[in-house]
């Protein structure tokens, strides 16, 4: 199983999103972002348009992944080094590993890793 997780400004749009993802060069199964964020109206109108399942994921199991990415600001705010990695890894499960570090938007708003694992 393939997981894009997103990590994003509140500027960002559907289409910074739907960008991030475009920039990232996957097919996913599942999307993921931060809890507070999968209720955004963005995030919502993105995954609606795509379909596919949403998982949240909470502030602790974010903190929990090593990212290959170091952000400053995502440390700051969040307490890991990319929102994005992060909920990839937490979505796709135990063991799971990223297919390549995240993906900017063109309007840099937006991010988007995707991880591969088996989700519990």
């Amino acid at each position: 199983m393939i997981v894009a997780g997103f990590g994003f400004r509140n500027v960002a749009t559907a289409e910074s999103l739907a960008d991030a993802l475009a920039q990232a060069g996957g097919l996913p199964d599942a999307l993921a972002t931060a809890a507070d964020k999968a209720d955004t109206q963005a995030f919502r109108a993105f995954a609606a348009g795509t379909g596919l399942p949403v998982h949240a994921i909470a502030p602790a199991a974010l903190v929990a992944q090593p990212t290959a990415t170091q952000s400053q600001a995502a440390q700051l705010a969040r307490r890991t080094g990319s929102v994005a990695e992060a909920a990839a890894l937490a979505a796709a499960g135990p063991g799971a590993r990223l297919i390549a570090p995240r993906a900017v938007s063109r309007d840099r708003l937006a991010t988007c890793a995707l991880a591969e694992g088996a989700p519990t």
